[in-house]
């Protein structure tokens, strides 16, 4: 079956390669690729070669944080850190239907902890697209695969500090592979557009223990009012305040054979490799100044539990379950905008027995100076856990944070 798939891919993609090309979506300021965190005021720094055969494009982004976290079984702390520092640099070669994009992060938050075999995490995007056309996109290399839309979104572009609980423990984030997608876009009419990827289903930059597994996903969007203004679905709150409504409507199919990490392609090893299932169903709405958005996540998999065989005493598990996210907001003509999200998340089977179940509830107030590329972010979250013994606990956080970039 895998071959069938991998020869259906490359018929595929030989076939676009020799069709006609008409207007691309790519030939104005900015380089839009479908898999990867695109916003943008502007299109960064560029170079253009004189007989326009070469383009880069350079851009950064930082985010720089303080939290105050109340915690009932800790000490109070304060946490100061560059949450986020990423570089990326775009463009063509050649033509500009062939497209390259690059994006290194190194913030410790984003690279994280270097343990013995393990590869350094700088390298978040590093993928090769072919637009023959403004419908079509082909796609090799390693980004973010066709997940839920807020994982999708850029960091960068979201009206809270972070994504939401369920988001955290149920993405199915980047990876390598090859991606296919298929987008129609009119503000007018009805929209959609069909991304789908062929990936090795371990995550980026992990390169142990490899076999002949492989992952499988597919996304459907339909925007049965137009598409949002200024590519609007890939940031969250409605900054361009959309004078009709417009709604998406998502949902993504993920399955990861022979897994080896808790979370498919991200978490820790597992003892044994596991067969992953995910779905993925969410929508958005924004109108005027309004914009809700809302989302439901959930693992499976047929054992979450595995054992080392040389330790028994040994075991990792799986995170399945599922949860659900709830997120409102309204931005006001001084650019100011009041947010608000509730999550709630079950582990599943196994899991419940040793994981609590939690609820998240947030407030934020934005500041938008230059849409998503200049703000400053207020937020103040509860956190309760219910364990398995029927106890809970309530943790807080005050957090402020700027974010900037081009």
């Amino acid at each position: 079956m895998k071959i069938i798939l991998l020869m259906l891919a490359l018929l595929f993609t030989t076939a676009l390669a020799n069709a006609q090309t008409p207007e691309s979506r790519q030939f104005g300021d900015d380089i839009r690729f479908p898999n990867l965190p695109f916003y943008s005021y502007g299109s960064g720094l560029g170079f253009t070669t004189p007989d326009s055969t070469f383009r880069l494009n350079i851009r950064f982004r930082m985010q720089n944080r303080t939290t105050y976290v109340i915690r009932n079984n800790a000490d109070d702390s304060i946490e100061a850190t560059v949450r986020r520092l990423r570089l990326r640099f775009d463009g063509f070669v050649g033509d500009p239907r062939f497209l390259y994009a690059i994006q290194l992060s190194f913030a410790p938050g984003d690279v994280g902890e270097i343990s013995p075999g393990d590869n350094i995490n700088i390298i978040r995007d590093a993928v090769f697209y072919y637009q023959p056309n403004r419908l079509w996109s082909i796609g090799f290399g390693q980004t973010k695969l066709p997940g839920n839309r807020q994982r999708i979104n850029s960091s960068g572009a979201l009206q809270l500090t972070d994504r939401s609980i369920n988001n955290a423990r149920f993405t199915i984030d980047r990876d390598y592979g090859i991606f296919i997608n298929y987008q129609v876009e009119d503000a007018e009419r009805f929209s959609w557009g069909v991304k789908s990827a062929i990936s090795t289903g371990d995550g980026r930059n992990y390169t142990r223990n490899p076999d002949t597994n492989l992952a499988y996903t597919t996304r459907l969007e339909l925007y049965p009012l137009g598409a949002f203004l200024g590519n609007g679905a890939l940031f969250e709150g409605d900054i361009k305040r959309e004078q009709t409504p417009k709604v998406l409507l998502g949902a993504t199919y993920h399955y990861n054979q022979g897994a080896k990490r808790t979370r498919g392609q991200t978490g820790s090893d597992l003892f044994e490799s596991r067969d992953l299932t995910s779905i993925h169903l969410d929508a958005m709405l924004k109108y005027q100044g309004f914009a809700f958005q809302t989302a439901w996540m959930n693992r499976t998999t047929d054992n979450p539990l595995t054992v080392d065989f040389e330790d028994p005493s040994l075991t990792n598990v799986v995170q399945t379950g599922n949860g659900y996210d709830f997120q409102m907001s309204y931005i006001f003509p001084s650019d100011y905008e009041i947010i608000g999200r509730f999550s709630a998340q079950t582990p599943g089977r196994i899991a419940k027995n040793i994981e609590p179940k939690t609820e998240q509830i947030s407030f934020g107030l934005t500041r938008y100076i230059w849409e998503h590329a200049l703000k400053m972010q207020a937020e103040v979250t509860q956190t309760r856990f219910t364990f398995p013994d029927s106890s809970s606990r309530n943790d807080w956080y005050l957090r402020f944070q700027i974010e900037i970039g081009i």
